[in-house]
């Protein structure tokens, strides 16, 4: 069986990083410089179904604004 198809009971964090780029981090380990704790804490699934609620607007914050200038 392959890592993806295991079982993971693992407790997820979402995180955050200065260009409001999202991602899922264990919740066991230290958060990565640059990232911060924000939204959701819980299984891999409810960490990556909230994401998905959240980050509908996938480019990073410093090109949104760039464009936004341009129009």
């Amino acid at each position: 069986m392959s890592a993806n198809n295991e079982a993971d009971d693992r407790v997820y964090q979402t995180v955050v990083n200065h260009e409001e780029q999202w991602s899922i981090w264990p919740l066991e380990r230290d958060i990565p410089p640059g990232w911060e704790a924000r939204g959701k804490t819980g299984s891999k699934q409810d960490c990556l179904a909230h994401i998905k609620e959240v980050w509908s607007d996938m480019r990073p914050r410093s090109l949104r604004q760039v464009m936004d200038t341009k129009s």
